[in-house]
């Protein structure tokens, strides 16, 4: 029966004279969603709505489960047209719509017409009335409710006609690509793929950045992680993860630094290295799965010593979210089977038995002397692997 679905948003609605920039980039991410799918689609833009129309045979299921990973849609309605030939044809293909997709007539219903096209014959309120007679008279055991009816039968007026009655909920949020452009420290655990999905729900293009420690770390952790970017990707678009081998610089602050303080001197120079980047791409943030207390460096001292080597901001999606708060996140974008394959990322390899939990970030500063000398060629040569993976959905 459907062969379109009207894409309904919230937040891009409120935008004002910006509104018909954030409706390009939000048709822009449905015709990358909709490249996963069997079949060919239009996707139009028209008087504040969206369609998208099959033009070819589809999987309709399919289809419904791809526009659902767009941020910026707030809700998808399976759409059916009819060809304005006169109220008397609108009325039989209404009683053959319920008929159809409400097989149980146990249920209330109202009629919400809207008239786009003003040169219609009848009004709103006139259409709601007449398109309401016709049903009660087709279906006795149907009854009105105008306040909370279990069925809100929708009825467009414009050059077709347009009915739906139906709303699967979209994910919300904001276009991607229409809020900038950030970088994700990606590793092969749970936060970060869960950091990178919540900042780009708010419109961010993802870029990231993967650390990896060979022979520390396998080939399958960097495919793991491969694999995390291109489950992300479904709601991103297309991500350019950037690998990066860190496995010199781990070493020299292992020989040169107190064990204990080894994650934080680490990080401080993952960060470095991400800003370094992200600054090259046009990145205006960096994005990590820090969340407050979880770790040893992630307590608040150990923040504020992380973030000190940084001048861009750094969003932290995840801040104030317990461990299975992220798990259900993860478990919903589909990032957490992946996730928890056993393959060690390089942050897991160089881990003191007693690493600091309240670092003084004037004692890091001075331990990082010990690395003087060395550490500015190790960080150009980190540059200088930087291998690039542009990983999509698709591919």
């Amino acid at each position: 029966m459907f062969t379109a679905f009207l894409i309904k948003y919230a937040e891009i609605g409120i935008k004002g004279k910006n509104r018909h920039l954030f409706e390009e980039a939000l048709a822009k991410q449905i015709k990358y969603a909709l490249k996963r799918c069997e079949g060919e689609f239009k996707v139009t833009r028209t008087q504040g709505r969206i369609y998208v129309d099959a033009l070819s045979d589809f999987d309709y299921d399919e289809t419904v489960e791809n526009l659902k990973t767009v941020f910026g849609v707030s809700g998808i309605c399976p759409v059916k047209y009819v060809e304005d030939e006169g109220f008397e044809k609108l009325s039989e293909e209404i009683v053959k719509y319920m008929d159809e997709v409400y097989p149980d007539k146990n249920i209330t219903f109202k009629v919400n017409a809207r008239r786009a096209r003003k040169n219609y014959p009848k009004s709103s309120m006139e259409i709601n009335a007449d398109l309401g007679g016709v049903i009660l008279d087709a279906f006795p055991e149907i009854r009105v409710d105008v306040h909370k009816p279990d069925v809100m039968l929708n009825v467009e007026i414009r050059e077709k006609i347009y009915i739906y009655s139906e709303e699967i909920p979209g994910p919300g949020g904001m276009p991607v690509g229409s809020n900038g452009k950030a970088m994700l420290l990606l590793s092969g655990g749970i936060d970060s793929p869960v950091a990178g999905y919540m900042v780009a729900k708010r419109g961010v293009k993802i870029d990231a950045v993967y650390f990896h420690a060979p022979p520390y770390t396998s080939d399958r952790a960097k495919q793991k992680v491969v694999d995390l970017a291109k489950l992300v990707s479904r709601y991103t678009g297309p991500i350019y993860l950037h690998v990066i081998n860190f496995t010199d610089i781990q070493l020299a602050i292992y020989e040169k630094c107190p064990h204990e303080e080894l994650t934080i001197i680490m990080r401080r120079y993952m960060m470095k290295i991400a800003e370094t980047i992200a600054k090259e791409t046009e990145c205006l943030g960096l994005i990590t799965g820090e969340s407050i207390g979880q770790v040893a460096s992630q307590t608040i001292q150990s923040l504020a010593v992380t973030n000190e080597v940084c001048t861009l901001p750094v969003f932290r999606p995840l801040i104030g979210f317990d461990k299975m708060e992220i798990v259900d996140i993860s478990e919903k974008i589909g990032t957490y089977e992946t996730s928890i394959l056993p393959y060690e990322d390089c942050c897991t390899i160089f881990v003191a038995k007693h690493p600091v939990t309240k670092p003084n970030l004037n004692v890091i500063k001075r331990h990082e002397k010990n690395l003087d000398g060395v550490i500015d060629e190790l960080m150009q040569k980190a540059l200088e692997t930087d291998e690039v993976i542009i990983v999509s959905s698709e591919n």
